[in-house]
């Protein structure tokens, strides 16, 4: 299963139309006085749809990429116009406030870090003409974002393995692939240590236990397809991490989701789409005749076919999100 351009326009248009959407609106907002009672648009001027931050940032991601593999997107002078009535000096610099105030230190860390950082790499691999001036125009959020995540790094004394948005290695592949795009080698360096000091060492994951009820990442897969951009001997680390993957059902099969008008348990199509695109991507770094290369190719078409077609038309608490993981699937 592929990419088709009737795919990519579908879903260009769901965050075309919540980008613009302030309601319903899931504010994590640390309140310093009574003057940061805001409404979403107020309070990030840019990234206020989308139903939160985060989802908002890899809305404007999948824009470019859609259009990065299909110049020709029918909604591309829809898109352009989204970008040029947003990306503007004085809107990041109010987002960039945002993150400066006091106590907020950890607000979108380290996942919307992560979507930040694609999202600068996307808006500098694109070959829309305007994309250099929007890229310049988020590069003061950008560069305050990367040296975030790189005192981040330097404090984190454990890694965070859950499947939601506390992961660590979900956001150090993003950077990672951003450091590497811009040339950034102090960033990629940091990155590089941080996967070696949490995660070379680690064997016999217990994949079993996934999936939790709520997560749309896995622990797992996410952490090897982190090691797979890193680790100079991937195909050994693997073997080690997990040496059973073949006999592990829980891992290879796809979560069923009873409800996907739930917020959260609508999270778990997220997860079948994210274990696809980290499953193609494993695969690619083990030798063809490894004996996981069939288990895992199997296991992305089951994962691909139990959620793809539930993202377009999708009700909102999957809607606002879901196209950006269907893309990393299916690209």
């Amino acid at each position: 299963m592929e990419l088709t351009q009737h795919q990519a326009d579908a879903f260009a248009r769901m965050p075309l139309t919540y980008l613009r959407q302030e309601y319903p609106n899931h504010i994590m907002h640390l309140l310093n006085d009574d003057g940061d009672v805001l409404p979403p648009r107020e309070l990030h001027p840019i990234f206020y749809g989308c139903f939160d931050w985060h989802s908002a940032v890899h809305g404007y991601w999948l824009l470019l990429r859609c259009l990065r593999i299909y110049p020709e997107l029918p909604c591309r002078d829809e898109i352009i116009a989204l970008f040029d009535a947003h990306f503007t000096d004085e809107k990041v610099a109010q987002e960039l406030a945002y993150f400066t105030a006091p106590f907020r230190a950890s607000f979108e860390r380290p996942y919307g870090y992560g979507w930040l950082l694609a999202l600068a790499q996307e808006l500098n691999q694109s070959a829309l003409p305007q994309a250099a001036r929007w890229h310049k125009t988020l590069e003061p959020l950008t560069q305050d974002i990367r040296a975030r995540l790189v005192d981040y790094l330097s404090k984190l004394t454990y890694p965070i393995r859950v499947g939601t948005h506390y992961n660590t290695a979900f956001a150090l592949a993003l950077g990672l692939d951003y450091a590497r795009a811009l040339k950034d080698n102090a960033l990629e360096q940091a990155i590089l240590n941080a996967a070696n000091r949490f995660y070379l060492n680690d064997t016999n994951y217990p994949a079993h236990y996934e999936p939790g009820g709520d997560e749309y990442i896995s622990g797992a897969l996410t952490e090897a397809l982190l090691m797979s951009k890193t680790a100079e001997d991937f195909p050994a680390w693997f073997d080690a991490f997990l040496p059973e993957v073949a006999s592990v059902s829980a891992l290879l099969h796809p979560a069923q989701v009873s409800d996907r008008t739930d917020p959260k348990i609508a999270h778990l199509d997220g997860l079948n789409l994210s274990r696809a695109w980290c499953m193609k991507h494993i695969a690619r770094a083990l030798p063809e005749n490894h004996a996981a290369q069939a288990p895992l190719k199997e296991a992305v078409a089951r994962h691909l076919s139990a959620s793809v077609e539930h993202v377009v038309g999708s009700h909102y608490s999957g809607g606002h999100w879901l196209a950006s993981f269907a893309l990393l699937a299916l690209e």
